[in-house]
C-alpha cells in the first residue's frame, strides 16, 4: 500500500512537472538579473481557441448555444469573456507572481518601471467540470521584456505551453475562475524560474 501511495504521487509531481512546458525564444533568463520592476501588458490578439478557426467562431458558437436556453445569456456571456481579462486574469497574474519574492514585482501602469513585462495569451481552452467530468484550463503565452517605450528592442522571450488552471477539491464549475488558476499558474512558474536563473 504503501508503496502504491509513493507511486500516484510520483507520477502526479511528474505529470505537473511536464504539464507545463517553458521554450526560450530570444536571450537568457539571466539577462533579467537586477531588475526589480516591470511595467505588465496584456495582449490577447491572434488568439487561438481549440476546435475553433478562431476567437470570433468561438464566441458565435458559445453565445448561440446560450441564447438557445435562455434569451440575453449570449451576451452576458460575451460580455464576461471579455471583462474577465481586466477584472479576473490580470489581477490573478499579478497577485500570484508579487506574492513569492520581494526582489522583483510586476504590476499595471507603472510610472517608473524602467522594464515593461508583455503577457501575450496565444492559446486559451476553458476546459470544463460537468460534475462526473472536467477538464483543467489551459493557456499558452509569450512573456516579453524590453526596455519600456522600446516594445521592438526585447531583451528577453520565453513561450510557455500548458498552463494549467483547475480549483481547489472540484469546485471551479465557472471557466473564468479556471482561467484566472491557469494565469496563476502561469505567474508562479515564472517568478520561480527568475528566482532561480536571474537572481
Amino acid at each position: 500500500m504503501k508503496k502504491q501511495i509513493t507511486l500516484v504521487l510520483a507520477l502526479v509531481i511528474t505529470a505537473a512537472t511536464f504539464a507545463q512546458k517553458a521554450k526560450v525564444l530570444e536571450g537568457d533568463f539571466k539577462d533579467l538579473k537586477g531588475i526589480t520592476e516591470y511595467n505588465l501588458v496584456f495582449d490577447y490578439s491572434d488568439l487561438e481557441i481549440p476546435k475553433y478557426d478562431n476567437e470570433e467562431d468561438f464566441l458565435k458558437d458559445k453565445m448561440a448555444k446560450r441564447e438557445e436556453k435562455k434569451a440575453g445569456d449570449g451576451e452576458r456571456f460575451k460580455k464576461s469573456w471579455f471583462s474577465d481579462r481586466e477584472e479576473r486574469y490580470e489581477p490573478k497574474f499579478i497577485e500570484s507572481f508579487n506574492k513569492r519574492y520581494d526582489e522583483f514585482q510586476v504590476g499595471k501602469d507603472l510610472p517608473n518601471a524602467e522594464y515593461t513585462m508583455k503577457i501575450h495569451t496565444t492559446l486559451l481552452y476553458a476546459g470544463y467540470n460537468v460534475g462526473v467530468m472536467r477538464q483543467p484550463s489551459k493557456v499558452d503565452a509569450i512573456i516579453s521584456v524590453y526596455k519600456t517605450g522600446s516594445p521592438d528592442n526585447i531583451i528577453f522571450s520565453v513561450k510557455y505551453k500548458k498552463a494549467e488552471g483547475n480549483g481547489a477539491m472540484g469546485y471551479d464549475f465557472d471557466s473564468g475562475y479556471r482561467i484566472s488558476e491557469s494565469y496563476a499558474k502561469l505567474a508562479k512558474t515564472l517568478a520561480k524560474t527568475i528566482n532561480k536563473k536571474a537572481w
